[in-house]
C-alpha cells in the first residue's frame, strides 16, 4: 500500500516509515520544513510539503494513498487547547477525504485518560471529565465514528512512555526537570504505574493494525503495563547522583507543573487483545534497561 502519514518525521514517525518500507509498503510523508524532507528522504519516504493546520494539504494526500496514520500533534504544553482543535480539524479534513473508500485510517492517541487505578484494556471507555486530558477523546470518538461513512478508521493508544534512542518525550522531560532542580520528585508512594512501549515495537504494531485492523477497533501500543513512578524516578536519581523524594502533587507542581500530575495519574494498561487480534509481540528492551542504556 501507499501510506500517507502525518508526523512522518517525528520521533515514531521516522521508525513507522522505515518498517512500512522495509515491508513492501510505499510511504506519503507530511513535511512541513526543509529538516522534515531530509528525515523523511532518509527513512525512505517520499516528501509531501504541508502542515497538520493546512487541510488542503492534508486532503491531497489522503487522497494520493491508499492509506493514512495519523501521528502529528502540537505538543504545546503551554497552548494545549488550540493544539487539541488543530488536531480536530486535521482529522476532520483526512475524514472528509478518505470517507466511502474503505481505505484504512490510524490515528493516535494515549492510555492516560482512562479510569485511574483499575487495570485498562482496549475495551476500556476512557474519562471524559479530565479537563485536558479528555479533549483528546473527542478527536478518538471523531476517528471511531469514521468507520460508520465505509472508512477502516482505528485508534491506536500510544503508552505515554514510548521510549528508545532519541526519544524527545515525558521521560526526558523528566530526566531535564530533576537536573534543573536538583532533585528528582514523585508524587505520594510512587506507586502510581505507567505503561511502556519501545518505539520499535510500537511501529510494528502499527504495520499490523494497517495490514489485519478491522474497522472501528482499538489498539493498545503498551508492552509493560505499568512500571511505578518510584522505580523510574529511583533510576533518574541514581544516574544522576540526586537525592531522590516523594512529595505531594501540589509541592511537585510547584516546579514540573503539567508534568506533577501526569506523573500521579495511576494507569496500568493490557494489550492482551491487541497481541491477539494482530499477532503483535514487544521484542525490545522495557523502559528501565533502556532508561539505563540510553537516556544519560
Amino acid at each position: 500500500m501507499k501510506v500517507f502519514i502525518t508526523g512522518a518525521a517525528g520521533f515514531i514517525g521516522k521508525s513507522t516509515v522505515r518498517e512500512l518500507v522495509q515491508n513492501g509498503h510505499q510511504v506519503l510523508g507530511l513535511a512541513r520544513s526543509d529538516a522534515n524532507v531530509a528525515a523523511i528522504t532518509e527513512a525512505g519516504g517520499e516528501p509531501h510539503k504541508g502542515s497538520l493546520e493546512d487541510v488542503e494539504s492534508l486532503k491531497s494526500g489522503a487522497k494520493a494513498a491508499d492509506a493514512v496514520i495519523h501521528l502529528a500533534f502540537i505538543h504545546d504544553f503551554s497552548n494545549l487547547e488550540r493544539s487539541n482543535q488543530v488536531d480536530r480539524a486535521a482529522i476532520a479534513a483526512i475524514g472528509e477525504a478518505l470517507t466511502g473508500t474503505g481505505k484504512p485510517f490510524i490515528s493516535s492517541s494515549g492510555t492516560l485518560g482512562m479510569p485511574p487505578g483499575a487495570m485498562s484494556t482496549e475495551d476500556t471507555q476512557p474519562l471524559r471529565n479530565m479537563g485536558t486530558f479528555s479533549e483528546r477523546v473527542k478527536a478518538a470518538d471523531m476517528v471511531l465514528d469514521l468507520a460508520k461513512d465505509n472508512v477502516r478508521s482505528m485508534l491506536v493508544r500510544f503508552a505515554p512512555t514510548v521510549h528508545g534512542k532519541g526519544d524527545g518525550g515525558f521521560v526526558p522531560h523528566l530526566i531535564d526537570m530533576s537536573r534543573g532542580r536538583g532533585s528528582v520528585l514523585y508524587t505520594g508512594d510512587g506507586s502510581s504505574r505507567w505503561p511502556a512501549v519501545h518505539r520499535d515495537d510500537a511501529t510494528v504494531l502499527l504495520r499490523l493494525a494497517l495490514e489485519k485492523g478491522t474497522a472501528g477497533s482499538v489498539y493498545n501500543a503498551v508492552a509493560e503495563q505499568g512500571v511505578s513512578m518510584k522505580d523510574i524516578m529511583t533510576l533518574i536519581g541514581k544516574q544522576l547522583d540526586l537525592p531522590v523524594k516523594g512529595v505531594s502533587v501540589e509541592e511537585a507542581a510547584e516546579t514540573m507543573s503539567f508534568f506533577a500530575h501526569a506523573i500521579s495519574m495511576d494507569g496500568p494498561t493490557s494489550s492482551e487483545k491487541t497481541q491477539k487480534e494482530l499477532g503483535w509481540k514487544s521484542v525490545q528492551p522495557g523502559l528501565l534497561a533502556d532508561m539505563e542504556a540510553n537516556y544519560f
